[in-house]
């Protein structure tokens, strides 16, 4: 067995561990305190090493914006594309979808694999890259949501400055980018890993070897298969995922990216799954709108159908991130990349053409 298999394998296994747990982690409590160890410790520890171990070159820059042109591309096509699956744009549905779809969450879906399979180097960038990401999900998408809102109740005000102001002070108590900035800081003064004392360097090696294990085991608990509504979800995550691919062949052709690790960085990246902020945001004026007696069919949001899509976008960007990332440089290839995606758009569209089709038939 060679080494990407082998690799592939413990990685899967890990997952399959998390699933055979499931009886014993029964409440969402005990599922939460395993994500946010990740997310608080194991995780800021990662991309607190790979950055303290990278040059800085002005250059990087150009990474968060990548990601940043990503969202708004995905964003701004979703209005054309809803409708082909049937969704209105302009309906709680259609504006669930608009929410979460163009997020990405890269910390649970994809940071473990960048690491195992491309390196420290390529996760710095990774993790520079979600700067951009986080500017989009947090700052953009709450904008985006409050609009929504007034727009569909058009019954309360809102202090837009006072509730940017508590997402700013949120921003900067997350862990992963409290050690983003302080490692920024640390390399802008010459100071980088090999520099810190043997003690702080040996807690965060520590603390950084619990990541890939713990998101895999949490993956195998989050996992839901009988949830209701899920092929639709299948499809629009599969359209989503090819038309994601064209965008990577794209990027990788106007930058001129050549070298393999940086491609298979652009690709998997913006394959990650949904993130969990747009849904915070959908949450927080679900509430809202429960407070004031709005009925469920008359809401902005649908909250149920966003649990499921951050359900369902986990496990399916995280096995198929695992497996363009296990091929090699199979996928490190314009054409194979270009031909995927529209492959995977296909399947996407497949049910809601065979669909369409059936009920013209039926009708004549």
């Amino acid at each position: 067995m060679n080494d990407a298999l082998q690799k592939t394998v413990v990685l899967l296994l890990l997952i399959v561990l998390g699933f055979l747990l499931r009886a014993k982690f029964k409440s969402k409590e005990r599922t939460n305190g395993i994500k946010e160890m990740v997310l608080s410790v194991a995780l800021p520890a990662t991309i607190f090493i790979a950055l303290m171990k990278v040059t800085i070159d002005a250059k990087l820059i150009i990474v968060p914006l990548a990601a940043l042109a990503f969202n708004f591309f995905m964003y701004l096509l979703l209005p054309f594309l809803l409708p082909l699956f049937g969704i209105q744009k302009d309906s709680a549905t259609g504006r669930t979808y608009t929410m979460l779809l163009p997020s990405l969450a890269p910390g649970l879906s994809c940071f473990p694999f960048i690491a195992e399979f491309l390196g420290e180097e390529s996760l710095a960038m990774a993790a520079m890259a979600d700067v951009g990401n986080k500017f989009f999900v947090l700052i953009f998408l709450y904008v985006v949501a409050m609009n929504m809102f007034l727009k569909n109740s058009q019954s309360e005000s809102s202090n837009l400055g006072k509730k940017l102001k508590s997402l700013f002070k949120s921003l900067l108590k997350e862990p992963i980018n409290v050690v983003i900035l302080v490692a920024l800081v640390l390399m802008s003064l010459g100071i980088n890993f090999k520099a810190l004392p043997a003690v702080v360097a040996d807690l965060f090696d520590k603390t950084s070897a619990m990541m890939t294990p713990l998101v895999l085991i949490f993956i195998g608990l989050a996992v839901e298969l009988k949830e209701s509504g899920k092929r639709i979800i299948t499809s629009v995550l599969l359209f989503r995922a090819g038309l994601t691919m064209l965008f990577s062949a794209l990027l990788i052709t106007i930058l001129g990216i050549s070298d393999t690790h940086y491609m298979l960085l652009a690709i998997a990246l913006p394959l990650s799954s949904a993130s969990f902020w747009p849904f915070a945001h959908i949450s927080a004026f679900n509430n809202r709108e429960e407070t004031l007696g709005i009925p469920k069919e008359k809401r902005t949001f649908n909250l149920e159908l966003s649990v499921l899509i951050l359900a369902f976008s986990l496990p399916f960007s995280t096995l198929l991130i695992l497996g363009i990332l296990s091929a090699g440089t199979f996928f490190a290839d314009i054409t194979t990349l270009i031909v995927s995606g529209l492959t995977l758009m296909g399947l996407g569209l497949a049910p809601s053409i065979v669909k369409r089709v059936y009920w013209r038939l039926a009708k004549a």
